[in-house]
């Protein structure tokens, strides 16, 4: 009951800061026809799934929602059906509370009974329902649970939403079909990530051939829509729209388009789209499960090290980016460091000039690294250098000796992770698709992405929404990919790993030794 009062308060507090204009309404209804395309509805009906899932009325007069004992006036769009029940009628538990299923051939089943919590009820006729969902009172004459809001509709509403929820249980998201489950990414076929692109295409082919192969999941073959984003974000947001809107796709897996990093999460969100990947720059979101650690995982590994294994000071850390895209993710960064009892200063942007600090710790490209080091040569300086491997391992070959066992990589995993067995699935991979050991990174993220798509899926069932999909992923704990540490997640945890490796470079060469071996960082506010 407290948390559903904590969600009234604060969803009337975002409704009042979030009032969209005339043309957030338009593309709000423009996204529901969308989705509605999953199953053909009457005008009564779809009236009656925008009251289930947006608390609107047909008039588009303010309905209102009574709460607790109090019965506190809430906007019935605070509080809409599928806050509770869920977009398919299932119910979730949350506070301790689980609502129960709305699946009308369940509530008006039977010779005219049904049975619950270990007793026997008359079934659901429409007027019991209008009653239990206006007055909070079963067919039987008892009190629902207090946590259940009472709505005041007309009867217009009233006979709407029961039309709807007639038709619930036969609804399906988008992309599920009675023999296949189509899933959706956008990789480019030209410009500077074409290679990467072929690579990410080859290994999800290659890994769907082969579930497809044993039966697929639950009976359904899963089918991989593959969208060019192009070059440019206009370009790329006509391809997810043809994902979203003319693929009909489930979920999303692995995409490349960094050119949508600004908008990709909210985009999810406001369509209730899951995506298995890699988190874009601009942040996480609820809807996105990165099955590796983010930046301020992997440099929080590093500052374990700088203060376990070199014994650096609280003051020695400085945080320092090249790059503008790279401003919000340093502070955020150091924050972190903050809270796990560092005290440095300022983050610094890189110019080009020497910076401050016995230990540096950045955030940029492999050129912006380069110069950083080269500056610091320059100015006769030699402070340990920390930083994540995918930014700026490129700029090793051109360091200087002076730099030997001087600087320190995170790396979400290291070969010694392979077990055998995951070792023979990559070199499976790498002769059936015709792929070398380049882009082991990105070839094994993709595997473990799609490890991780699986596993969900098959806990889902074949009854599968998107709704479930992320209530799934959020489950997956200890997941083996043979190539990695075991990966999880968890509510409000969207990244399957926590920390990192901390590999030490010599040069020249590069050659690379195992500082400190991976451990999860605990979570700090």
């Amino acid at each position: 009951m407290h948390a559903l009062w904590q969600r009234a308060c604060s969803a009337i507090g975002r409704s009042r800061r979030k009032a969209a204009p005339t043309g957030g309404w338009l593309v709000l209804v423009g996204l529901l026809s969308t989705t509605a395309m999953a199953l053909d509805l009457t005008e009564q009906e779809q009236a009656g799934k925008r009251l289930y899932r947006e608390g609107l009325s047909s008039s588009d007069a303010q309905l209102l929602a009574r709460v607790g004992a109090s019965d506190m006036s809430v906007p019935a769009s605070v509080l809409p059906c599928a806050s509770c029940h869920g977009n398919d009628g299932r119910g979730r538990a949350e506070g301790g509370v689980r609502p129960p299923s709305l699946d009308w051939q369940r509530l008006a089943m039977g010779q005219g009974e049904r049975q619950a919590n270990g007793r026997r009820y008359p079934a659901y006729a429409e007027a019991s329902l209008a009653r239990a969902i206006q007055q909070g009172v079963d067919p039987a004459g008892n009190r629902l649970d207090p946590s259940m809001p009472r709505f005041e509709l007309t009867l217009a509403d009233q006979r709407n939403l029961t039309a709807y929820l007639k038709r619930l249980g036969e609804e399906r998201d988008p992309g599920v079909e009675p023999d296949v489950l189509r899933l959706g990414t956008l990789l480019p076929a030209s410009g500077p990530l074409a290679e990467a692109g072929r690579v990410v295409r080859a290994v999800l082919e290659d890994g769907l051939a082969q579930l497809n192969q044993q039966g697929g999941i639950h009976g359904r073959r899963l089918e991989l829509v593959v969208r060019d984003p192009g070059v440019d974000p206009q370009g790329a947001r006509q391809a997810l729209d043809g994902l979203l809107d003319e693929a009909q796709v489930f979920a999303l897996i692995s995409p490349l388009a960094p050119m949508l990093d600004d908008e990709l999460a909210a985009t999810l969100e406001q369509r209730d789209v899951p995506l298995v990947g890699s988190t874009p720059r601009s942040g996480a979101s609820p809807q996105i499960f990165d099955p590796l650690p983010g930046l301020p995982e992997q440099l929080l590994s590093l500052a374990g090290h700088a203060r376990a294994g070199l014994g650096l000071p609280p003051e020695a850390l400085q945080v320092v980016y090249a790059g503008p895209g790279q401003a919000a993710q340093a502070e955020a960064v150091r924050q972190r460091l903050q809270a796990a009892g560092w005290a440095s200063g300022p983050v610094q942007a890189f110019d080009g000039q020497a910076v401050q600090g016995q230990g540096i710790v950045f955030l940029g490209r492999a050129q912006a690294f380069a110069e950083l080091a080269a500056a610091l040569q320059a100015a006769g300086r030699a402070p340990y250098l920390f930083a994540a491997s995918s930014q700026v391992a490129g700029a090793l070959p051109s360091l200087p000796a002076q730099w030997s066992e001087r600087v320190f990589l995170a790396y979400p995993f290291v070969p010694a992770d392979w077990t055998s067995q995951g070792l023979a699935t990559l070199a499976g991979l790498r002769e059936r698709q015709g792929l070398d050991g380049r882009q082991a990174s990105l070839q094994v993220s993709t595997r473990c992405a799609l490890v991780l798509m699986t596993e969900a899926l098959k806990q889902v069932g074949r009854d599968a929404s998107r709704e479930q999909l992320v209530q799934a992923l959020e489950g997956l704990h200890d997941v083996e990919t043979g190539l990695t540490p075991a990966l999880g997640f968890g509510p409000g945890r969207r990244q399957g790993l926590a920390g990192a490796h901390v590999v030490q470079v010599a040069l020249p060469g590069p050659q690379f030794h195992t500082a400190a071996a991976y451990r999860s960082m605990p979570d700090t506010p």
